[in-house]
């Protein structure tokens, strides 16, 4: 049996289900001994904050929560300090703040997730998504490998410096 899988823009009644799924995601990245998102970053402010800007995105199964990922288009200002060099200099969405639920940890949600978020960049005619990661994030740079984003070099972001990478979409 197949699941609907949507992605849509989070509303202010998935706040707390959207901080629930970052407080697992903070604390697996705690257990794997990762220095991500261990200093009150991500918070439930930011969540709202998210929101409030249209920012916070859900990717549903079946339509209950299963992934948390933060789109903002054209506006990352510690992007503009790239130690290394971007492949574009034009529009682009960046992603920030993705996190499973545990109980759809390990089925590929995440993978699935960039799926949705490079159709939603096609969708607004813009060709370019960024993102960036921790060092010791393997899960993250792993799916980065797999779908294809290009390493870029580093950026210094949330107080430590990440692996910036960057994905040309046609």
């Amino acid at each position: 049996m197949n699941s609907e899988i949507k992605m849509r823009q989070a509303e202010t009644e998935d706040r707390d289900i959207i901080w629930n799924i970052l407080q697992q995601a903070i604390e697996r990245r705690r257990k794997d001994g990762s220095t991500q998102w261990q200093e009150g970053y991500p918070n439930l402010n930011t969540v709202e904050t998210d929101i409030e800007n249209g920012f916070g995105y859900v990717m549903t199964v079946d339509g209950e929560i299963a992934v948390y990922a933060a789109l903002i288009l054209n506006d990352e200002p510690a992007y503009d300090n790239i130690d290394g060099a971007w492949l574009s200099n034009g529009e682009f969405v960046v992603v920030h703040r993705v996190a499973v639920d545990e109980k759809f940890a390990g089925q590929g949600m995440v993978k699935k997730l960039f799926d949705h978020i490079e159709e939603f960049t096609r969708s607004h005619g813009i060709r370019s998504v960024k993102v960036d990661t921790n060092f010791d994030n393997v899960a993250m740079l792993k799916i980065l490998e797999s779908k294809e984003y290009t390493y870029c070099g580093e950026v210094f972001l949330a107080g430590g410096m990440r692996k910036a990478f960057e994905k040309i979409i046609i």
